[in-house]
């Protein structure tokens, strides 16, 4: 199947799912400034052949989210300020900090031209910040509105990549596992729910020392170090927290809520707990282990698993680990029915043009997304030097889809009929909440794992959940 067919499964795959999990975003209030129209965007005929007319005398200054792709937003600007003459400044946020580099560079006179928020709940920070984007071209490109965030008919952001994550795995150490005397399973196919998984896990960290000396390898874990600074804790104190909170949702037939029960947190904990116990390193070091250091340990395969996206294998490609040894698996939680899961498909990457702006530096800003999602340069940036899947009509060329191998594995689950896990993590009520889980997860992997200290860690997920709430929507 051509990566142009399967690529697209993927996005229309998201249309329900995003439905479900971000479907309240029209109810966000806005009290954004309509502007005039913006007829004068470059068209996708014109923008196309690379010649992109700027209009008026405006600059444009983003500020960018993902830091793994600083390089590449560096090198775009510089292509389209030498063809149009019009200064593009690329400003990226550290890991971590977006939220308070963002209140940080608004606070100033030369503020962002481009910013991105993470959802409906990130929008709500930011309304009186974002310019209608109704009329401009970048939204005539959007393949659906299940991709933007809308106050009735205002829109005031749209997502510019759609995202997968799991468990990322090396499959060439999992196959030579296979065929060990006494291995769990005889074909990583067989992974499909979390109790297979915690067997394999816990059998590959009990015999590293053996399959290192049968195979060559240098293995440390059968996972790599979760991380807990401020560069890797998101992966969990967001992201696997997503999976307790799809399934109440999807109990309730919801996509938010005032008020978490806490239905599914003790499968949030046995995976946690997996994740300690079968790692790289001891829990009592996770407090100062980073994002590039559980990046550095999957690439180098000194661990079979990594729990990340689609988005972390510029990190991966070019060490250790062929591409062709790149797959991914669904975060099974110990969920009836988790052997039909898919992966965590969404997104939390939504350009929002700040409204406060001269309308000069509006006008050569909403030009520069035209160009970024229309000519060939912006489209081949995008799509194959950033590996990014995108919700915009004009990547629908071959040319212009992204070569990733893990964006490949989460096409393929969807082509068996797997049910994508849609992001909720955009409704959580706040980053104090995030943090809270965070360090409370952090206590419990360096205390003694006891029932007494997950109850903060529950405390700080529910009644946490019920005053951040309380709190953000206060009149």
């Amino acid at each position: 199947m051509k990566r142009k067919t399967v690529s697209l499964m993927l996005v229309m795959s998201m249309m329900a799912a995003m439905a479900a999990g971000c479907g309240s975003s029209s109810d966000t209030s806005s009290s954004s400034t309509s502007s005039s129209s913006t007829d004068s965007a470059a068209s996708t005929e014109t923008a196309s052949a690379d010649k992109t007319e700027a209009s008026g005398e405006g600059q444009v200054y983003y500020l960018n989210f993902k830091p793994e792709q600083d390089e590449q937003w560096q090198d775009l600007a510089a292509a389209y300020t030498d063809e149009t003459g019009v200064p593009v400044t690329v400003i990226t946020a550290a890991d971590g900090t977006y939220e308070q580099t963002l209140k940080s560079e608004m606070a100033k006179s030369e503020a962002p031209t481009l910013f991105q928020v993470n959802g409906p709940v990130g929008l709500a920070n930011w309304k009186d910040y974002c310019y209608d984007l109704a009329d401009s071209q970048v939204y005539k490109d959007i393949s659906s509105d299940d991709f933007v965030l809308k106050d009735g008919d205002a829109v005031q952001g749209i997502a510019y990549v759609i995202e997968t994550y799991g468990l990322i795995y090396n499959k060439g150490i999992l196959a030579d596992y296979c065929t060990m005397d006494n291995a769990v399973i005889s074909s990583p196919e067989e992974i499909n729910n979390f109790a297979t998984l915690k067997a394999v896990a816990d059998d590959i960290q009990a015999r590293k020392d053996e399959i290192n000396d049968q195979f060559g390898y240098e293995l440390l874990g059968a996972f790599t170090s979760a991380g807990m600074d401020s560069s890797s804790d998101w992966r969990f104190k967001t992201h696997l927290a997503n999976l307790p909170i799809y399934y109440e949702y999807q109990d309730k037939g919801i996509g938010e809520t005032d008020a978490i029960e806490g239905t599914y947190l003790d499968n949030y904990r046995q995976v946690w707990d997996l994740y300690l116990t079968d790692s790289t390193c001891e829990p009592g070091l996770l407090s100062s282990k980073t994002g590039d250091e559980a990046a550095s340990e999957f690439a180098m395969g000194e661990a079979v698993f990594y729990q990340n996206g689609t988005w972390a294998y510029s990190d991966i490609t070019g060490n250790e680990v062929a591409d062709e040894d790149l797959g991914m698996l669904p975060i099974y939680i110990g969920v009836e029915g988790e052997e039909n899961q898919g992966l965590c498909t969404g997104s939390e990457n939504y350009w929002c043009v700040n409204s406060k702006a001269s309308e000069e530096d509006i006008q050569a800003t909403l030009d520069f997304l035209a160009w970024c999602v229309e000519s060939d340069i912006g489209r081949d940036t995008i799509a194959n030097e950033m590996g990014f899947v995108t919700p915009f009509t004009t990547f629908d060329d071959d040319a212009y889809q992204a070569n990733n191998p893990l964006v490949e594995a989460a096409n393929e689950y969807i082509a068996d009929g797997k049910t994508a896990v849609s992001w909720n993590f955009s409704s959580i009520p706040s980053e104090t909440w995030k943090d809270n889980v965070g360090s409370a997860l952090l206590q419990y992997a360096q205390g003694s794992q006891s029932d007494e200290e997950w109850d903060a860690v529950k405390s700080a997920f529910v009644d946490g959940w019920a005053s951040e709430y309380a709190a953000a929507h206060a009149e």
